[in-house]
């Protein structure tokens, strides 16, 4: 009787490794993902507060027009 119950708990050990190397597994798969976004969401970033720069800034004055007609060469 202690051959099955040795037997079950070795199934039961093997599942367990390999259920701890699957959620490891994903858990890496998952973080590399979020890691190969990284550059792209900073550039992103960047041309956002660009933007928002060129938003805020308020815009040149106006060039003042003359009356005269251009001069005849």
């Amino acid at each position: 009787m202690t051959g099955k119950v040795r037997g079950s708990v070795d199934g039961i050990a093997i599942i367990v490794i390999l259920a701890v190397a699957g959620v490891a597994s994903i858990f890496l798969f998952a973080l590399k993902g979020l890691l190969d976004q990284i550059p792209d969401v900073l550039d992103s970033a960047g041309r956002a507060r660009d933007s928002w720069q060129r938003f805020r800034k308020p815009p040149p004055p106006a060039a003042e027009e003359d009356d005269d007609p251009p001069m005849a060469a």
